[in-house]
């Protein structure tokens, strides 16, 4: 009965999440990334701490200037002075905090409980008289001994506090623990209670979910997990566990998730492990022939839910336990079908390399099948690059050149890019036809030494074309020259498949 029908998300990845050690972002940072937050659907941005310095005040004043539909909030300390910081930074909301647990009133305030009561009701009265929405934190709330915790609860509230927010500063609770604490803060917390939940057990989740289901009406989170030591609750695990097992909505739109997961990533330096819950690149990766098997015929045999709901994609891996079903599917991504005594040949051989340690990625797969199949010597090659300069230096804008032979026609194009071997592949689609996307480049070096062979993998699809895509590989000393011969190949094989 006291679980919530919806709950707000208050997320923190630009606070608590850039405190994660390594992570300090511009303020185009931050304000890229509080766009994605908004056009997610959180509810409330904790957009900083402005009075730790006044690179952090601009990127505040910046977010609240934005006219986000999500509340922007700034964090305070029980200080005036703090409030104040955040407040004439154009926040609409505060979120000021003071330890209560023993150790910390003891070892790192110095002050009493009378004291540390009073300054936070100060807090909270004066961040009222500033007109925002005021949130008030314990410190360290599941550690203060429970007597005081509920005095301080019902300081803050008869001082004001919009919304109470419970910490588990270091990540100490269970979920069993959690339920039994939010059941007796509960009941005299009569205004909105949070939840803000930390890792360090592995555990931040679980408990942010136990807290709702016991009466929370608002979780903390961070994406992909940020924040201090082992991170906070994580934004896609929460949002979609609220979904799954307790049946509480959120406004945060579940198909951007994958989308703005990898921005984070990208923009924080922090990549999201592969095998990481809900966003992960392994989170609906089958390599298992049994496991595909069952997912082709109906995806629900493996996967908890379609990976379309976050935004993500279903994957088909190659690797030792790979089935013909694996192979077949995989290779008709690539418009190849094979018959069964051909493609009984491409699982050997891709189990073979496997065993030996070999990953054998779509390239190789490709390449593995049109040799089995004789398509390699018999293609008729429908484009082939005749001419081909590429200009760079310090101050000049990489700029190259090519004359493409097109089904017998000659194309002539020029075109510029970020580097040498960007500008190749533009002025390559610019010859033979701007449909075609770049979905994928990747480059590895085989050998070591500044004279290393290198290996480049171009995959392209044809733009509104969602199925069929077409891959090239190339092998060579000269990173240019190899990333073109592959690109060649890619579109080459694009053309048999698409007319232009």
């Amino acid at each position: 009965m006291s679980t919530p029908s919806s709950v707000e998300i208050f997320d923190t990845t630009l606070r608590d999440g850039e405190q994660t050690p390594g992570v300090a972002l511009s303020m185009d940072d931050k304000v890229r990334i509080a766009q994605l937050l908004d056009e997610l659907g959180v509810d409330i941005i904790e957009a900083g701490f402005p009075r730790t310095s006044q690179g952090e005040q601009e990127a505040i004043r910046k977010i609240s200037s934005l006219g986000l539909k999500a509340k922007v909030c700034g964090l305070a300390r029980c200080s005036r002075q703090d409030i104040d910081s955040a407040v004439d930074n154009g926040v609409d909301y505060v979120h000021t905090f003071i330890a209560t647990s023993e150790g910390h009133m003891r070892h790192k305030l110095k002050m009493t409980r009378e004291e540390v009561k009073a300054k936070a009701v100060d807090a909270v009265e004066y961040a009222r008289s500033r007109g925002v929405t005021v949130e008030f934190s314990c410190e360290d709330g599941t550690r203060t001994e429970l007597d005081f915790l509920k005095e301080m609860h019902m300081a803050v509230q008869e001082a004001g506090a919009h919304k109470i927010n419970l910490p588990d500063t270091v990540g100490t609770m269970s979920p069993a623990a959690m339920e039994y604490l939010v059941s007796e803060v509960m009941q005299v917390t009569k205004v909105p209670l949070s939840i803000h939940c930390h890792d360090d057990f592995g555990m931040a989740t679980a408990n942010s979910l136990s807290a709702v289901r016991k009466g929370a009406r608002q979780v903390h989170v961070c994406m992909n997990g940020l924040g201090e030591r082992a991170g906070n609750a994580a934004l896609e695990e929460v949002v979609m566990g609220l979904l799954a097992f307790l049946d509480v909505r959120t406004n945060v739109d579940t198909r951007k998730l994958g989308t703005t997961s990898k921005t984070v990533a990208r923009l924080t330096s922090i990549p999201v492990p592969e095998n990481k819950a809900i966003v992960g690149n392994n989170a609906f990766a089958h390599e298992s022939g049994i496991h595909v098997h069952g997912v082709l015929r109906d995806p629900s045999t493996y996967e908890a839910f379609s990976p379309e709901l976050v935004g993500m994609q279903r994957n088909i891996v190659m690797g030792k336990h790979t089935g013909a079903h694996s192979v077949k599917e995989k290779l008709s991504e690539y418009d190849i079908t094979l018959p069964e005594h051909q493609l009984e040949d491409v699982v050997e051989k891709v189990k073979r390399l496997a065993e030996s340690g070999k990953e054998v990625d779509d390239a190789e797969l490709v390449a593995l099948a049109s040799h089995i199949a004789g398509q390699v010597e018999k293609r008729r090659r429908h484009v082939e690059l005749k001419e081909f300069t590429v200009f760079t230096g310090m101050n000049i804008t990489p700029t190259s050149t090519v004359v493409v032979d097109v089904d017998g026609k000659l194309a002539r194009s020029s075109n510029v890019g970020i580097g040498p071997v960007d500008a190749a592949l533009n002025a390559i689609r610019s010859a033979v036809s701007e449909n075609i996307t770049l979905v994928e480049y990747r480059l590895n070096a085989i050998t070591g030494g500044s004279d290393a062979l290198c290996e480049v993998t171009v995959k392209l699809r044809m733009n509104g074309d969602q199925k069929v895509m077409s891959v090239g590989k190339g092998i060579g000393t000269d990173i240019v020259l190899t990333s073109v011969d592959a690109a060649m190949e890619a579109i080459d094989r694009l053309l048999s498949k698409h007319k232009i």
